[in-house]
């Protein structure tokens, strides 16, 4: 198969101050670790960037750009998003098609909005999702932790079979990037 990995949102405004995610520092150093992987095995990484009319995360203010700690490369494909949803309204999957990739690895934040609803989106255009175990995060909600969180959807999106095609949770550094 195929793969490109998606990194969802790890954006400045997400990862400093506020709205910071939950051990956001060592979730970059790991998507790091693993985008290095990705490129060195000439596997396509997507940078995926949420953008709203006003707030934190407008386009082209600060808490927009990419995490200042996150390394990216020229060659990596970027687009911008409006939705949770990383394919709704943008070129994803035809960028996607048109490098002939078969299964996605996915990681980014947070994990209960656009990782698990790009994740769910994957699933149903017929992709095999590696979903990356301790490569997203999110901030706790009052109800839950973000470690609950996370694990919830770990447990939840790796248990869902409608689709056909399944969702494997596997820690960063055991991930297998393959062109």
């Amino acid at each position: 198969m195929k793969t490109a990995l998606l990194i969802i949102d790890v954006q400045h405004a997400l990862c400093a101050g506020e709205y910071a995610a939950v051990g956001i520092d060592a979730v970059i150093e790991r998507i790091n670790a693993l985008s290095a992987r990705a490129r060195a095995a000439g596997v396509p990484v997507v940078l995926i960037q949420h953008e709203e009319a006003d707030g934190p995360l407008q386009h082209g203010t600060d808490g927009w750009q990419l995490a200042q700690r996150l390394v990216t490369d020229a060659g990596d494909l970027r687009l911008r998003k409006t939705a949770c949803d990383s394919f709704h309204h943008t070129e994803l999957q035809e960028r996607l098609q048109e490098r002939d990739v078969t299964q996605l690895v996915v990681c980014g934040l947070q994990s209960e909005f656009c990782v698990d609803a790009t994740v769910r989106r994957a699933l149903a255009l017929g992709y095999p999702v590696v979903l990356v175990e301790d490569g997203h995060s999110t901030l706790d909600n009052g109800v839950l932790s973000a470690a609950q969180i996370t694990a919830h959807h770990n447990a939840t999106l790796a248990n869902m079979t409608s689709f056909g095609p399944r969702v494997a949770v596997v820690p960063a550094d055991q991930v297998v990037v393959v062109a």
